[in-house]
């Protein structure tokens, strides 16, 4: 980067050394960016209990000091943007952890965990909702999305923001949802 100038997005980092990297970079002027899954804003590697399959998952969770460096990097915008990374399995999540393949549902929790992330960090709601439209069309360089705009793309989701619901696998649509969800495991109220 430093020689060629080419512009690099590190997808998925989940360690406090990874961030402190990216802030360094950022503080040197490189053009790197970065996300983080919302799995990692939220859970770290005492979650996966008893090697619970349901928690494998690419890259692996971490320990509470990755979290912490998470949760700051994306106030300090270290971090871009956080994504779903859903990768919904099913039969798979049967299987020892070791052999469980990685992944878990995620679009259809990603606002709402998003938006618990926010209320639990105080952060303001419209730098949270950046993360995870405006900052990542920024990134993928597509200026007519993340971002309403007269003549734009009607790309938009409409909630209320002050109701609670508890996740419940058989609500959800995705194929995570025949077995016991991880969800069900983390997220007790969304919101």
């Amino acid at each position: 980067m430093r020689v060629t100038g080419a512009r690099v997005h590190l997808s998925h980092v989940s360690s406090a050394a990874g961030i402190a990297l990216m802030r360094a970079a950022k503080a040197e002027g490189l053009p790197v960016s970065c996300d983080v899954t919302v799995n990692h804003v939220h859970l770290i590697d005492l979650d996966i209990g008893y090697f619970d399959a349901q928690f494998r998952l690419d890259p692996p969770l971490r320990q509470q000091r990755d979290r912490e460096a998470i949760l700051a990097g994306l106030v300090d915008s270290t971090i871009d943007a956080i994504c779903s990374d859903h990768t919904s399995v099913d039969d798979e999540k049967l299987l020892p952890f070791a052999e469980a393949t990685p992944g878990a549902t995620g679009l259809e929790l990603f606002l709402s965990l998003t938006v618990k992330w926010a209320d639990e960090a105080g952060v303001p709601f419209a730098k949270a909702l950046n993360r995870i439209t405006a900052s990542p069309a920024e990134v993928l360089e597509l200026e007519a999305a993340g971002r309403v705009a007269v003549g734009g793309v009607a790309d938009l989701c409409v909630f209320d923001r002050n109701t609670h619901w508890r996740v419940e696998p058989r609500a959800l649509k995705s194929q995570g949802t025949t077995r016991r969800s991880s969800a069900t495991n983390c997220w007790h109220a969304c919101g």
